[in-house]
């Protein structure tokens, strides 16, 4: 089963980022076999109301001039977003200068990738004439507070990010370098590490900050006239979280609560689409052996490969 049939199967509402390279990978050899993989997935999943489609080279240190280019063209035929790690570490932006001249925006700017179907994932090392550039020209942020700190890669300026009116979403980064995986953590993160970084215990307060977990992210993936928000008229993805625990009172703030104090093993029930996935803390579109039975298989696979390297 390849991965992106896994969220059809869960019912999840997923965008499948297609990564390109352009190194091998077991995967694809080079950036041409990426793209031709990449499109045929579009291709083959065109239609499904619940999988989105974005082209995603990886970073600027791993993806050619000539590559981002054609990225580009392809998303502007498309009409599909690009999502692009970026400004993720200092190393990074002292290889470009070095490589390049141009710390990795500048350059990103000069072949035309800024844009507002761009998701710029991590943005740790931004200054203040980027932060302005990011806002000019519409760019989205992932941000993915536990990622940054597992890596040592630094601190998102979240909260100047914000005051200049760049667009910015929560996210989790993968399972190398994030091992909870768990959004609720990361608003907490958000919200705490923003005041932290800034030095003003008013930044990013809770109510801001659920709604980059939210509404943000829907706006980041071109989907907050569908989803994002409680509206009329939009698309039923719903979580609720119970409050009434003991270790949940006393609740004086709602949003405050679940910023500060919520966690995933909170959240009873989830539609998605309407459709009821998890009711009373217990999933219903796939059965919980299923999903540990999957887990014990992929570390089996982990390991034997570790073993086959050593």
């Amino acid at each position: 089963m390849m991965p992106w049939r896994a969220p059809l199967l869960a019912k999840m509402r997923t965008v499948v980022g297609c990564s390109i390279l352009e190194f091998p990978t077991p995967f694809a050899a080079n950036a041409d076999e990426y793209m031709r993989k990449a499109l045929a997935v579009r291709d083959a999943y065109l239609g499904e109301p619940l999988l989105g489609f974005a082209l995603a080279p990886h970073a600027p240190y791993t993806v050619s001039d000539a590559t981002f280019q054609r990225v580009i063209t392809l998303a502007e035929q498309l009409e599909c977003t690009i999502h692009c790690h970026i400004h993720e570490t200092r190393d990074e932006i002292d290889a470009s200068i070095k490589q390049y001249g141009v710390r990795p925006l500048e350059r990103l700017s000069r072949l035309g990738l800024l844009g507002p179907n761009l998701i710029a994932a991590h943005m740790v090392h931004a200054t203040d004439g980027e932060i302005a550039l990011l806002a000019r020209q519409g760019v989205k942020i992932a941000h993915n507070p536990t990622s940054n700190l597992k890596l040592a890669s630094g601190i998102a300026p979240v909260a100047a990010m914000l005051a200049a009116g760049v667009q910015l979403g929560i996210g989790t980064d993968g399972a190398a370098s994030n091992n909870k995986l768990d959004m609720l953590a990361e608003l907490r993160l958000t919200a705490l590490l923003a005041k932290a970084q800034s030095e003003n215990p008013s930044a990013v307060p809770a109510a801001q900050a659920l709604e980059m977990a939210t509404l943000g992210g829907a706006k980041a993936l071109g989907m907050d006239d569908r989803i994002g928000s409680l509206k009329a008229g939009k698309l039923a993805d719903i979580i609720a979280i119970h409050l009434g625990a003991p270790e949940a009172l006393p609740c004086f703030d709602p949003v405050s609560q679940i910023v500060y104090a919520g966690g995933r093993e909170q959240v009873s029930h989830v539609w998605v689409n309407g459709e009821l996935l998890m009711q009373d803390y217990t999933l219903l579109s796939l059965p919980a052996t299923h999903i540990a039975a999957k887990a014990h298989w992929w570390r089996e696979q982990i390991v034997a490969q570790r073993k086959t390297r050593s």
